[in-house]
């Protein structure tokens, strides 16, 4: 699973809501046609109701966008600095408005639970001579999340509606509180507790006969630096800390 999600370069998934919005764009004059010839099939007044609420549980992978120092003492000692991408855990409730035929305005508060590394390449000799230092650290979070997002709906197809989203979202990470270790006793990276970002998802609604079910594929793109700059060789080996995360939720909504 890891080398398929980071081999999933931005470009490539950028490429999907595009293409979509392209579809959708196409068959916007279609829509009288469709509703004409009677296709809408579960829950047919479903998206004309001005406010419905669901749940949401999510799949994420998460890393830290991040930049090896400059410093050419430290590159004296370390070749580089490299995050990967790990598992991780999303659930938030739904509250979803209708602002029109196309567009809704959602807020979707929650907690997510992430871990990331970062991975440290000591230069040989250093390493061999210094046999404390540590190749990999851990750094556990717990997000409360606050996003908000703007969901642009394309036409219906029976019980299928593609959709797009954008929109920002702010973070509060309480596991910012530890001192110094995590909950395996291990050193820690320490990070700002505060994070926005902004986010980019396409997904698709399915209408059950109770319930709309929708699958969704979302980035989750830091804009602020997360370094705590506390003196350590672990923190100062690069000059910023970013979020990154890929989420694949699905909702449900009633």
């Amino acid at each position: 699973m890891r080398l398929q999600i980071e081999g999933f370069t931005l470009r490539r998934w950028m490429g999907i809501p595009l293409a979509i919005a392209m579809v959708v764009l196409l068959h916007l004059p279609a829509v009288n046609t469709v509703c004409a010839q009677g296709q809408i099939g579960n829950l047919g007044g479903f998206d004309r109701r001005l406010l419905h609420y669901g749940i949401q549980v999510g799949y994420t992978q998460s890393k830290f966008d991040l930049r090896f120092s400059d410093d050419d003492v430290l590159r004296q000692t370390m070749q580089g600095v490299t995050s990967y991408y790990e598992r991780g855990f999303h659930i938030a409730v739904v509250g979803d408005m209708r602002l029109g035929n196309w567009f809704n305005l959602r807020l979707l508060p929650g907690v997510t639970l992430v871990t990331r590394n970062i991975s440290y390449s000591w230069e040989h000799n250093y390493f061999e001579s210094h046999h404390s230092l540590e190749q990999m650290r851990n750094v556990e979070s717990v997000y409360g999340d606050i996003p908000i997002e703007f969901k642009f709906r394309a036409v219906r197809y029976g019980n299928f509606r593609p959709y797009l989203t954008a929109g920002a979202s702010y973070g509060f990470d309480f596991a910012s509180f530890r001192k110094n270790r995590n909950m395996t006793n291990q050193s820690i990276v320490k990070l700002q507790p505060s994070d926005l970002r902004y986010t980019m998802g396409v997904g698709f609604d399915v209408f059950l006969r109770y319930v709309k079910f929708a699958i969704e594929l979302k980035m989750n793109f830091g804009l602020l630096d997360l370094k705590v700059d506390d003196m350590d060789i672990y923190t100062t080996s690069f000059d910023y800390l970013r979020t990154r995360t890929f989420m694949l939720s699905f909702t449900f909504e009633g």
